[in-house]
Formats: structure tokens, sequence, C-alpha cells
């Protein structure tokens, strides 16, 4: 039986892509989530909030992900010095 009769579920990247889809999902969350705040907390919910927030969140985006990348390395590092492998 061939695996062309067989559907697919989905597909998955390689392990070794773990640490940018890591960053990926956590900077997108992370910097939605903080542009929500940080634009009510500085312009007010008001009819142009979402609008607000959108335009904050395209530049926020690529820069949480490139800090994620940046930052993994050492929080990784600290994790590691703060609690026991068992």
């Amino acid at each position: 039986m061939s695996n062309l009769s067989q559907p697919r579920i989905g597909r998955k990247l390689r392990p070794a892509a773990t640490p940018y889809v890591f960053a990926f999902f956590m900077s997108s969350i992370m910097a939605l989530l903080m542009c929500f705040v940080i634009t009510a907390a500085n312009a007010g919910v008001n009819p142009q909030y979402l609008s607000n927030v959108l335009k904050a969140y395209q530049l926020a985006m690529p820069v949480a992900f490139v800090c994620v990348l940046l930052v993994r390395p050492i929080v990784l590092r600290l994790v590691a010095l703060t609690v026991h492998p068992h």
C-alpha cells in the first residue's frame, strides 16, 4: 500500500526549527497583548483603538521576534541556573 492512498493529517517542521517557531509564536502573542495594553494606556480606548493597536503591532511584532531570538540563549542559561534538572 502506498503513502499516496493515506490522507495527510498535517505537515510539521523539523526539530531544528523549534527555536524559530517558538520565537514566532511567543513574539506574535506577546507583541499583540502589549500593543493592546500600551495603546489603551497611552491613547485610551476610542473609536480608533483597534486601528492604533494594529499599527503599533506592525512595528512591535518583528522587533519582538528578533528580540526573542536574541535573548533565548540567555533565558535558557538563567533557567538552567535556577531550576533543578530532575
